[in-house]
């Protein structure tokens, strides 16, 4: 499909002749004026068509690359390009002075049909361990629940079914409009009813037809372990109230869990840091270390490096919905030389360097060296 071919211009074409080749063709596709079973695919190509050439950018994409272009681009069927009957419409009111043509008897949803309530989003702060353990917390939300006077119909039980005078009951009302390319039906939603086809006489006084009221409430909710931040819980039927009889929404809750001081979190793996002496990394020793389950004993391997890491396995973070699985935690050791160091310690940092010196390059009577520095 040649975007060119359809509007039957050269490739060069200005966006004057592109205008003026997309009202010529329209006039001819249009559905209320072409009864032929395509037409309405027609028109929509000739819109994508009109739509592509008159923006630059899309334009030099195109030219460039093809349709693939803009769809690598972004620019896919189901993005700007997903011409429906609105977007269709919205071409022809830059020409319409905003009138919006409609496709005669074209669909319409009824207004009085149930529809489903909005979901709610509410963001709330959860300490770190509180994400490591699990906890359970009260929140207070605010979302609309279906009307107690007019069970979340909108109208009043008690009133007469008074039919809109506007549209005649219809939701919908009906005019020409004359335009360059002739005489189009523009159907649009009652202004009066808000399509409803039923007089404003009809509606609930205390939702105002809204068919929800505004209301507080408290809800219980489980945070289970391993959760971490933009993690969603999702509660069924606790957004906003549906209308004309629909189902309510969801409430979507979503987690920011609080840096620890003493943790780092890698996804499902803990990093903590271990400080020990030269001492320690040579010997080897046993020591404590803090988990996100409480103090844990671990040894030190003699001969550790500087910034080795110790595992401690499956110490880590919990997998959601698991109740076994979980990640690790890693120590990295780091070897921290004194700054101070009293006089015992001195003769003996002495003594071992003499020792290593020796070992390094061989003497006489090294021995004695070392028995003289530690005063024997």
């Amino acid at each position: 499909m040649d975007f060119y071919q359809i509007l039957e211009v050269e490739k060069n074409a200005s966006k004057d002749e592109i205008k003026k080749a997309f009202r010529q063709k329209a006039r001819k596709l249009h559905p209320d004026v072409n009864k032929e079973p395509d037409a309405e695919e027609k028109f929509k190509e000739l819109g994508r068509a009109y739509e592509t050439l008159m923006d630059d950018d899309k334009r030099a994409l195109y030219d460039q690359y093809g349709e693939d272009g803009l769809k690598n681009a972004g620019y896919s069927s189901q993005g700007p390009f997903d011409f429906g009957f609105g977007d269709i419409n919205d071409i022809f009111a830059s020409f319409f002075g905003g009138m919006g043509a409609g496709f005669g008897g074209g669909y319409r949803e009824n207004p009085n049909a149930p529809r489903r309530g909005a979901d709610l989003r509410m963001d709330i702060q959860i300490d770190f361990m509180d994400a490591m353990n699990g906890i359970e917390k009260e929140i207070k939300i605010e979302h609309t629940e279906p009307c107690t006077e007019c069970n979340g119909s909108g109208f009043d039980k008690n009133a007469k079914d008074t039919v809109c005078k506007t549209c005649g009951g219809h939701g919908r009302v009906q005019q020409n409009v004359q335009s360059v390319l002739g005489s189009f039906t523009s159907v649009t939603t009652c202004p009066k009813c808000h399509g409803t086809g039923k007089s404003p006489e009809a509606f609930c006084k205390k939702c105002k037809g809204e068919g929800g009221i505004k209301q507080e409430k408290k809800i219980k909710i489980r945070i289970p372990k391993g959760v971490d931040t933009g993690s969603k819980i999702r509660l069924s039927s606790e957004g906003n109230a549906g209308k004309n009889g629909g189902q309510p929404g969801d409430l979507y809750v979503v987690l920011h869990v609080k840096e620890s001081d003493k943790f780092i979190r890698d996804g499902a793996d803990i990093h903590t840091i271990l400080e020990i002496s030269p001492a320690q990394a040579v010997l080897g020793d046993k020591v404590t270390v803090e988990t996100i389950d409480g103090k844990v004993e671990t040894h030190v391997p003699e001969g550790i490096q500087n910034m080795d890491k110790l595992l401690l396995k499956s110490r880590g973070v919990p997998y959601i919905g698991s109740e076994t699985q979980r990640g690790n935690h890693y120590v990295t050791v780091k070897i921290i030389t004194p700054k101070k160091i009293s006089k015992e310690e001195e003769k003996l940092y002495r003594a071992l360097y003499e020792l290593q010196k020796g070992k390094s390059e061989p003497k006489d009577g090294i021995v004695e060296k070392v028995k003289t520095a530690l005063g024997k």
